[in-house]
C-alpha cells in the first residue's frame, strides 16, 4: 500500500461500535511483533517511544529522532501508522503544521494531537486549538494526504477525581464539535472510564471516539456496545514488556 492507500484504510477502520484496537508500539521491533500478531494498523505511544529511547515524556525526545523512529516503523511494516505527536512540538498553528509535515514525510498517516499545554499548565483554549487543527488539516490537504487527526482532550486525564468527570462532559462535547469543524478525524478522551459518560460522548460526537484501555475502563466488548470506534492501550504494552524483560533478566542474574 502507498501512503494514501494506508490513510484511507486507516480512516475506514474507525467504525462506531466495532472499535479498532491499537496495541501501542514504540519502535520497529515492537511494530513487527504486533503486526505479526494480526494488527490491522499500528500506533505509537509517546510515553513508550520516549522511554524506549531514554527520554521522558512531554516532547523530550527530539523531533528529528521521533521522525526517524516513525520512518523505520514504516519501512519495516506495511501497515497504516499513527504517531502520538503530543502537542506537535509547537504552540503556533504554522509551527504545528510544519512539524506534522515531517511526520508525513516519514510515511505516517495519522497523529494524536492533544490539547494540553505541553510543559505548562491546563489546556489550550478551544479557539487556539481549533486554529492549530485547521492549520494541520490545510497542510495535509495541500499535500494531498488524507491525514487522520485524532484530536485528544486531556480534560479527564488531568482530573484524577473521577467523581468530577460528569461535570467535564459538556466541555468535552464542545471541544469535540469544535475540533470536528476544524478538520479533526477522531476524538480521543483518555482516562474517561465511566460507561454512561462514554456512551453519552459517543452519541453526541460526530467523530469516531477513542477510549484508552485502563484497568478501571470497560472491556473492549463493552466499549463497542457503548459506541466507541477506537481503543488505545497507551503505555501499557511497553510497561508489560519491560516488566517481563526485567523478570527474565533477574532469573539470569539473580
Amino acid at each position: 500500500m502507498n501512503q494514501n492507500d494506508k490513510a484511507r484504510t486507516f480512516h475506514a477502520l474507525h467504525v462506531k461500535g466495532e472499535p479498532l484496537v491499537l496495541y501501542n508500539i514504540w519502535d520497529a521491533g515492537s511494530a513487527a511483533a504486533v503486526a505479526s500478531a494480526g494488527a490491522q494498523a499500528l500506533a505509537t505511544g509517546s510515553w513508550s517511544v520516549a522511554a524506549a529511547h531514554g527520554y521522558g515524556d512531554g516532547e523530550k525526545i527530539p523531533l528529528a529522532y521521533l521522525a526517524q523512529v516513525a520512518g523505520r516503523i514504516v519501512e519495516t511494516v506495511n501497515l497504516p501508522l499513527s504517531v502520538d505527536f503530543e502537542g506537535a512540538y509547537a504552540t503556533d498553528p504554522q509551527g504545528a503544521a510544519d512539524n506534522v509535515s515531517r511526520i508525513l514525510d516519514a510515511g505516517a498517516v495519522g497523529i494524536n494531537f492533544e490539547d494540553q499545554i505541553v510543559g505548562g499548565d491546563g489546556l489550550h483554549e478551544i479557539a487556539d486549538q481549533v486554529k492549530r487543527i485547521s492549520a494541520i488539516r490545510a497542510m495535509a490537504e495541500k499535500r494531498g494526504i488524507p491525514l487522520f487527526i485524532n484530536a485528544r482532550t486531556d480534560l479527564f486525564l488531568k482530573e484524577s477525581d473521577r467523581d468530577r468527570h460528569p461535570a467535564l462532559l459538556a466541555e468535552a462535547k464542545e471541544r469535540a464539535r469544535a475540533f470536528a469543524d476544524a478538520g479533526a478525524s477522531g476524538f480521543f478522551a483518555p482516562a474517561l472510564v465511566d460507561e454512561a459518560l462514554i456512551e453519552d460522548l459517543c452519541g453526541a460526537s460526530s467523530l469516531p471516539v477513542n477510549i484508552m484501555a485502563m484497568k478501571t475502563a470497560p472491556d473492549a466488548a463493552t466499549l463497542g456496545r457503548l459506541g466507541v470506534a477506537r481503543i488505545s492501550h497507551g503505555p501499557g504494552p511497553y510497561r508489560a514488556a519491560m516488566a517481563w524483560l526485567k523478570e527474565a533478566a533477574s532469573g539470569i542474574y539473580g
